[in-house]
């Protein structure tokens, strides 16, 4: 019997977030000349970290459970709900929020808001297909190592 240390459904979807979101630090430096450490543990931006746990979560499920096996169906399924919830909701949520910090920034004098609304919150169908890639990749490289 084994310890959670050595849960690899585990182990290998925070390995991938740690280097995503490492990724995306990076991009966003080079995209805007930079470094915004907040990028480290920021939702939003290229790639989608959420796509990228979810599909190594998959993939690692699929390379040791077989893909008939309903453990690797309800991932599947899972990370379907979670990549949807990234280009619709949050993604949403961000236009939204993007739109009232232009309120207040133009016209409103007489709302009291301490801070300004995230706007980076979900994902375009790019970001989050090259997650999905990324976490599909990092998945196979790191089982391969395990």
């Amino acid at each position: 019997m084994g310890t959670i240390w050595n849960n690899k459904h585990l182990w290998i979807p925070i390995i991938t977030w740690l280097i995503v979101q490492t990724l995306k630090l990076i991009i966003d430096l080079v995209k805007n000349k930079k470094l915004n450490v907040k990028r480290l543990w920021g939702a939003g931006g290229m790639p989608s970290s959420h796509s990228a746990i979810m599909t190594s979560l998959d993939t690692t499920i699929a390379l040791t459970e077989g893909l008939e096996s309903p453990l690797f169906a309800l991932a599947l399924i899972m990370t379907f709900v979670v990549m949807y919830d990234a280009t619709g909701v949050r993604r949403a949520a961000g236009k939204q929020a993007r739109v009232l910090n232009q309120i207040i920034e133009s016209d409103g004098k007489n709302i009291n808001i301490q801070e300004k609304l995230i706007e980076l919150l979900g994902h375009t169908p790019i970001e989050v297909f090259v997650g999905a890639f990324v976490g599909i990749l990092l998945a196979i490289i790191l089982n391969l190592l395990w």
